[in-house]
């Protein structure tokens, strides 16, 4: 680049030629990668577990660095040829001093930008990391995502950030959650996103990972009394108890329901559309290696390449855990036994699912109109109650309205029962989709469908459950 008749040596070139828009940009990117690289390393190698620190530190930071090292000659070579083809080039540079106008234009905005950089870009960076990491970021800024969202606060994991089970371990994992989060991004943007969301996550990491990093085998152990409370549809909403003796087993403590699928050894793999739904075919490995197969009579006939083969873990069963969805009936059964609402108020179970279950052209309009059709039903068909209970309508009639924004969205085409949970199999098939006595060996060895393999009855559907009162148990859902 030197045509050899400067006094400013090989640097007087470069420095007249490093004065020019894109070459100060990549200075700008350069420092901006490496200070806050700088800044960011230090937790990196110190083990600090933070699902966004690896890809910033091992990705991202170092593509702007290098792209800056890129932008610096390329916007020399390219200033150096117009000037050349121009005739601008001069014949002539001063000694490189401080005297020099563009050598101090350079180190000046090489300093600014460095200084602006470790003040201010260090601090962004982490920043950015930490509100991405947020669960905030996931549920709030992408609106798409609101009913989950607000499934989510209401969950028994609504403690635990989504990038915990949404992001696999290692840097791999991030870097493809980001790749997809940009193709989410574009659908947003763009309005090409499904209406709604599709579950389940195919390409969610490996269950069993994710949820033993809290959940121990011993955390989820041995028999649990589980009270399911439900309420009829007559005028005094009448209770009835179910009580459950639910055989958990795992660890040390029997057989049981993870016993029997993920007890040390066993593995279960199976077949299923894209919905997890249809399960007809199924292979266990015992812990002695003994495999066997268990299918449909649709199985033979089915297009087998359409389904997809996967090995049984704790998603499988727990498929919404912290993001579950209700059916109306078991929603209201719910608020019910919480005594988020008063039952002594006549008929409220039956309207409630009347209500519950219109339709609406908004999630606007449903919280508007809930609570209105629930005071307007009192106030017309029961008067004297709407006037002695006022304040227990109004309060049921927000719990109504609070049932159906986490359970129902309009606006994402989100109706009640769009997305089954598996566990159990009183509101969706559940196990029942591979344990109903059709998938058979070709012995004619069945999955089993015992009750008592899961569960002992204690109580079904009693109004006042003797055995709540022997163990003092709160009825209670």
């Amino acid at each position: 680049m030197s045509d050899g008749n400067t006094q400013g040596g090989r640097t007087g070139p470069l420095i007249h030629l490093a004065n020019n828009p894109i070459s100060l940009i990549g200075v700008v990117l350069t420092t901006t990668g490496g200070v806050a690289w700088l800044f960011l390393l230090p937790a990196y190698l110190g083990g600090q577990e933070h699902p966004y620190l690896d890809l910033l530190t091992v990705l991202a930071l170092p593509a702007v660095f290098f792209l800056g090292l890129l932008l610096i000659p390329l916007g020399i070579r390219i200033r150096e040829k117009r000037e050349r083809r121009t005739g601008a080039y001069p014949s002539f540079f001063p000694p490189v001093s401080w005297k020099s106008q563009a050598f101090r234009r350079l180190v000046i905005f090489a300093g600014a930008a460095t200084f602006a950089n470790i003040i201010i870009g260090a601090h962004l960076s982490y920043s950015a990391a930490e509100y991405m990491n947020s669960t905030s970021f996931c549920g709030e800024s992408c609106h798409v995502m609101k009913p989950e969202f607000e499934a989510y606060k209401t969950s028994t994991h609504s403690q635990v950030d989504c990038v915990e089970c949404h992001i696999g371990p290692g840097a791999g994992s991030y870097v493809a959650a980001k790749l997809n989060g940009v193709n989410q991004l574009v659908g947003m943007l763009t309005g090409g996103y499904s209406r709604p969301i599709p579950a389940p996550v195919h390409n969610l990491a490996d269950g069993n990972v994710l949820c033993g990093r809290c959940h121990a085998t011993q955390t989820f152990a041995g028999d649990r009394l589980k009270v399911i409370g439900k309420f009829s549809e007559d005028e005094a909403n009448t209770p009835a108890y179910t009580v459950l003796l639910m055989r958990i087993g795992g660890g040390s403590e029997g057989i049981g329901i993870h016993g029997a699928h993920l007890a040390p050894g066993v593995k279960i793999e199976y077949r299923s559309d894209p919905a997890r739904s249809e399960i007809p075919w199924v292979r266990r490995t015992d812990a002695s290696g003994k495999i066997v197969e268990y299918v449909t009579e649709e199985w033979a006939a089915a297009q087998q390449a359409d389904y997809e083969l996967r090995a049984m873990d704790c998603t499988d069963c727990h498929n919404r855990p912290a993001h579950p969805f209700d059916l109306p009936s078991r929603a209201v059964d719910r608020a019910l036994s919480a005594a988020q609402i008063d039952r002594s108020l006549p008929n409220l179970k039956q309207k409630a699912l009347e209500i519950l279950t219109a339709e609406y052209a908004s999630s606007e309009e449903a919280a508007a109109s809930i609570p209105a059709k629930l005071s307007a039903f009192y106030e017309s068909e029961l008067p004297d109650v709407a006037a002695e209970k006022k304040a227990q309508i109004e309060q049921a009639g927000e719990v109504l309205s609070r049932i159906f924004a986490r359970n129902v969205s309009p606006e994402m085409n989100i109706s009640w029962g769009a997305y089954p949970n598996h566990i159990g199999h009183e509101s969706f098939p559940g196990c029942f989709r591979c344990h109903d006595d059709t998938h058979s060996t070709p012995e004619g060895e069945t999955i089993s469908q015992d009750c008592g393999s899961c569960h002992e009855m204690v109580a079904l559907e009693e109004e006042q459950p003797e055995v709540l009162n022997l163990l003092g148990v709160a009825r209670t859902d």
